[in-house]
């Protein structure tokens, strides 16, 4: 079977046949916008390079067309019908898919498959619609706030960069409405090219299918999106924590063409409290006690994120005890009338015994209650 020398339309695009159709589109507007015949006038090798990226990226962006590529490869003379002067095979070298007849219910033609693989309706040609779109991506920014901030809500000001809709030609990329034929296609928007022996119809490249010529935009050169900075007011709603997210709808990445643009992700990082340490929605607390608190027990006033608030303390307490205050925690971030807890840790505050009086009592007191609380630790440790 012989072959034919054509570029590989991956190799033209500068992708791999793993490549995701995403990357593919990527790798096509960084090539049409290197090479697009407005921006290097008179420029014929750059013509003929934008017209090889075009042919390449119309095929291989349509799922159908990549895998009949990808199945029978531009090499092939005869493409999946039978070799070189079988039945099926012209006098100018052409395959004439209407001879063949593949069976199936209702005697299925090759001219229907083509067509079926290439989108085309009756003789096989191809149908295309406007420039494509693509949605705007999304953005992501940290932004620090207070502890307060995080547990009552709050709004504040972050200034951001992203690809905004070009005010000059409103995201469309190109200026006026030019009524001017192209005269690569004559007004159609296609051209015929082949593969092999193989023939399609593509998207002109130098109208985009249009059929008519615009000018470029030379703001956002053709993109249709500019990159600006812009100050927004953000929202934090109630109970937020490090790591949480506030969304920002349509303040992403513009789209393409008038696609939908993406939306902005806040990410906080919380800064901490130097008394009230937070746990998910749960609110810690140390609050030293005195000994004779501990010992006989009392009422106590403590600090909560609400204020003051009275918290018995139990006789007997050690250094140490954990006490809970109901629904004194932060509210939770997707249902603010649920709040965390309180837990307030107790820590004994030795008297510090430089008088007299005080250190007889103490005495007093180890005498009164003369228990030793070390007296099993050993036993317990095992040594």
């Amino acid at each position: 079977m012989a072959t034919t020398t054509k570029q590989d339309y991956y190799e033209v695009l500068g992708v791999s046949k793993k490549t995701p159709l995403k990357e593919i589109r990527q790798a096509y507007r960084k090539l049409a916008r290197k090479y697009h015949p407005d921006l290097n006038p008179g420029d014929k090798s750059s013509e003929d390079k934008f017209k090889q990226v075009q042919e390449a990226y119309d095929v291989l962006s349509d799922a159908k067309k990549r895998q009949m590529y990808d199945q029978y490869g531009f090499y092939s003379d005869a493409g999946p019908g039978p070799a070189a002067g079988g039945p099926g095979q012209n006098p100018a070298g052409q395959v004439d898919f209407s001879g063949f007849d593949f069976g199936g219910a209702g005697g299925t033609s090759f001219r229907d498959l083509f067509s079926q693989f290439f989108g085309g309706r009756g003789g096989g040609g191809v149908e295309y619609g406007g420039p494509d779109e693509e949605p705007g991506s999304d953005l992501e920014y940290r932004m620090e706030i207070g502890f307060w901030d995080a547990v009552r809500g709050a709004v504040k000001k972050i200034t951001v960069t992203r690809l905004d809709t070009c005010s000059v030609c409103h995201g469309t990329g190109a200026i006026g409405n030019s009524q001017q034929v192209c005269p690569d296609c004559g007004g159609t928007g296609q051209q015929t090219r082949s593969s092999g022996n193989m023939r399609f119809n593509v998207t002109c490249p130098r109208c985009g299918g249009s059929g008519r010529l615009r000018t470029v935009c030379k703001t956002c050169n053709g993109e249709g999106r500019v990159r600006r900075s812009e100050t927004l007011d953000i929202r934090i709603p109630v109970g937020m924590q490090t790591g949480s997210r506030v969304r920002i709808p349509a303040k992403g990445n513009a789209g393409t063409h008038g696609a939908a643009p993406g939306d902005l992700y806040i990410i906080l990082d919380v800064q901490p409290h130097p008394f009230f340490e937070r746990r998910g929605d749960d609110i810690y607390t140390r609050v030293p006690i005195t000994v004779s608190e501990a010992a006989l027990g009392a009422k106590i006033e403590v600090p909560t994120i609400d204020g003051r608030t009275m918290l018995r303390v139990p006789p007997g307490s050690s250094s140490g005890r954990m006490l809970r205050l109901r629904e004194k925690g932060a509210p939770n971030a997707r249902t603010p009338k649920h709040r965390g807890d309180q837990y307030v840790e107790l820590q004994i505050a030795v008297p510090d015994a430089v008088d007299e009086r005080v250190r007889n009592l103490l005495k007093e007191l180890s005498e009164l209650a003369p228990e030793d609380p070390r007296n099993d630790l050993f036993s317990k440790a095992g040594v």
